[in-house]
């Protein structure tokens, strides 16, 4: 998914924080947390995606997966930064969704986390939000 022109040739944590929140409207939950996630390629593009949510729970999609596949399918091969989008008042990446942020981003992607329109919660590299990671 191509997004337009950034200042500086891309976008700012809010461009991309925003980016998230218009992916977070098409989440297919059947719970009521719906998450957005948007990542910023190496190659300056930025892949889109929201939770999918399946019947049988063990095979729920999260945002940031989303997100990433898209990055690998439309030929993006590292994410720089990804910023996660969700109404609920504290939350990281699950451990799962961390393994794919380190995988496909590595212990320096940033990692934007936000509960309101217009504003950034927290910013961290992936490597402040485990530590101890096996990278």
């Amino acid at each position: 998914m191509g997004t337009g022109e950034f200042v500086n040739g891309e976008p700012s944590p809010l461009e991309l924080a925003s980016i998230a929140w218009r992916a977070r409207e098409n989440a297919r939950v059947l719970g009521k947390t719906k998450v957005g996630a948007a990542v910023l390629a190496d190659n300056g593009i930025v892949y889109a995606g929201c939770n999918v949510e399946h019947k049988f729970r063990s095979h729920d999609v999260h945002a940031e997966v989303n997100a990433l596949t898209s990055m690998i399918t439309n030929g993006g091969t590292r994410a720089v930064a990804i910023a996660i989008v969700s109404k609920r008042e504290h939350f990281t990446p699950c451990g799962s969704c961390m393994d794919w942020i380190f995988e496909l981003g590595g212990p320096q992607c940033i990692v934007y986390i936000t509960n309101s329109e217009g504003l950034i919660t927290s910013e961290h590299p992936a490597s402040a939000l485990m530590p101890f990671y096996p990278y």
